[in-house]
């Protein structure tokens, strides 16, 4: 019987057929980049359990019992440039300079209630960085844009499989996004080495878009189950990022991220991939409970 150690480790140059073979063995998918590259940009150990099992569930449920109510400690606030952006700011309880985590919600966060970014399945990307521990340990800003016409560039006079054509450039939603990040370094004594950017699905594809046009801004990036957009993968590639997709997600395929993936490392980039076996779209649940992605993010600093 194949452990989990050997089949991670095979699956470093696996085919398509092996990568089905480990997700029906119910694996963490734990793509490490080549060697060359990984030596300084590792995986570090994920949860234990597979991941539908009742152990990795139950951090699941853990984080939202310990979060509740996190998302008051939020102000209003809003950016007004083209149009007006509202965002949710969270202020850390220090004198000193602080890290700051610009979070870009997926699709169930559009509008302009200022409202819809911190709830439903954005709970765990906009209150993972408020929990007592972590700001404890890694005290810093959080910031949550809601944006009414998505992160990147679309064409809404055209349709490309139901949805509005994505155009290549900067998106209008990003690019707001990164003006609030501005206005923010000139606010508060925000540590400049230590910006970082994360977001799922649409907001996934904003990371991708944001990091592309804005390369020498963000120190680290997190991106759950990007969806479909023009940025390749390739850009800013000597970012370090961490993807997750969960291999039976029924909205964005998982080529999306391998794809993706595949190309930042040709381009030169050692980019962290975690497959979970068995998980659809919401990925999210499992890659912003995973106990050491906090540390990891935060270790990250932009020379």
């Amino acid at each position: 019987m194949i452990t989990r150690r050997k089949a991670v480790r095979l699956l470093g140059a696996a085919s398509a057929g092996a990568w089905v073979a480990a997700t029906q063995l119910g694996l963490n998918l734990v793509i490490e980049p080549n060697a060359s590259a990984a030596r300084h940009n590792v995986t570090p150990r994920l949860a234990p359990g597979a991941p539908m099992s009742a152990e990795r569930i139950s951090l699941i449920e853990a984080f939202k019992k310990q979060s509740e109510g996190l998302e008051t400690k939020f102000e209003a606030r809003s950016l007004k440039s083209d149009w007006t952006m509202p965002y949710r700011l969270f202020r850390p309880s220090t004198n000193k300079k602080a890290p700051l985590v610009l979070y870009l919600h997926g699709s169930g966060g559009l509008g302009d209630d200022n409202l819809k970014q911190l709830g439903l399945g954005n709970i765990f990307g906009t209150r993972l960085w408020l929990l007592p521990e972590n700001q404890k340990h890694h005290p810093c800003y959080v910031v949550a844009p809601q944006t009414d016409r998505g992160w990147c560039l679309y064409d809404p006079t055209q349709e490309e499989n139901g949805r509005a054509k994505v155009l290549p450039g900067f998106g209008d939603g990003a690019r707001l996004a990164v003006q609030i990040v501005d206005a923010l370094r000139r606010e508060f004594a925000i540590d400049e080495r230590r910006i970082y950017v994360t977001g799922q699905s649409m907001g996934g594809a904003g990371v991708w878009n944001v990091i592309t046009y804005r390369p020498q801004l963000f120190a680290g990036a997190v991106i759950c189950c990007g969806s479909v957009s023009t940025e390749d993968g390739t850009g800013s590639a000597s970012t370090p990022l961490w993807n997750f997709h969960g291999h039976s997600d029924q909205t964005v395929p998982v080529s999306v991220s391998r794809d993706r993936i595949a190309a930042r490392r040709k381009a030169g980039g050692s980019p962290l991939y975690t497959e979970y076996a068995g998980v659809d779209h919401n990925v999210w649940e499992w890659a912003y409970t995973e106990p050491n992605l906090v540390k990891w993010m935060f270790s990250q600093r932009r020379d």
